[in-house]
């Protein structure tokens, strides 16, 4: 998945002047994580609320 620049940009800009790269990284990896989920959710790759449900009742039985 590729991120945007601006999309970095965004996140650079809501930084202090300082700040811990650790805490960048994150947000660049929470970030990745969300484009994939909304292109799984256009894809139509999903699962419903019934559906999990469903899956983790199973793991418990």
């Amino acid at each position: 998945m590729q991120v945007l620049k601006q999309d970095i940009m965004n996140i650079i800009s809501s930084f202090p002047e300082v700040f811990d790269i650790e805490e960048f990284m994150y947000k660049l990896y929470v970030l990745d994580k969300i484009k994939k989920g909304q292109q799984d959710i256009s894809k139509g790759d999903f699962l419903t609320t019934e559906e999990l449900r469903k899956e983790i009742s199973q793991w418990f039985s």
